[in-house]
């Protein structure tokens, strides 16, 4: 799966300080690589949200994420596959928070799961080893299903002077 292709930024004024300019999306795109956190937001059964931290890796144009077959959050998007994603900073006057919009589709292929854990485990380090078998990754005594979320729709806000307000909309 070759990487998207870079969306258009554009600046929200309506929330962007006058002196403020759309960040690239080569910017936001190393700020997903680079960020160990994120929040997945689901929604459940009867329509309540689900928020959990987990790590994710930036992949090929998308966010890729594990979860075990009976955790909520997989219960949830077996219902419904739109997620967002989140990561940034807890401070108001400075860093630069992430918003990701898109649909969870599962990967089951065991040559990108290969992928996928090696991924993981450049990233995060040898506890995070994956063995992969049959369209899961093995991590200890369970298995974890690979999630691939395209971004649809990314907020990026920056904080401090100037304050900010980009989107990107993909395709």
């Amino acid at each position: 799966m070759p990487d998207i292709a870079a969306p258009q930024s554009s600046l929200d004024p309506r929330y962007s300080d006058s002196a403020a300019t759309a960040t690239a999306w080569a910017d936001a795109e190393g700020m997903l690589a680079e960020a160990e956190l994120f929040w997945i937001s689901t929604v459940r059964p009867d329509g309540r949200p689900h928020v959990t931290p987990l790590p994710a890796v930036w992949s090929e144009g998308a966010l890729h994420f594990c979860t075990g077959p009976e955790e909520r959050k997989a219960l949830n998007l077996a219902d419904n596959p739109h997620v967002v994603l989140t990561t940034g900073a807890n401070t108001w006057n400075e860093g630069y928070d992430l918003v990701v919009e898109g649909e969870a589709v599962r990967v089951s292929d065991d040559d990108r799961l290969r992928e996928l854990a090696a991924a993981w485990e450049a990233k995060y380090g040898s506890f995070w080893h994956f063995e992969v078998r049959n369209g899961f990754f093995h991590h200890g005594p369970g298995d974890a299903l690979v999630f691939s979320v395209a971004p649809r729709t990314v907020f990026g806000f920056g904080k401090g002077e100037p304050f900010s307000q980009t989107r990107w909309r993909f395709g």
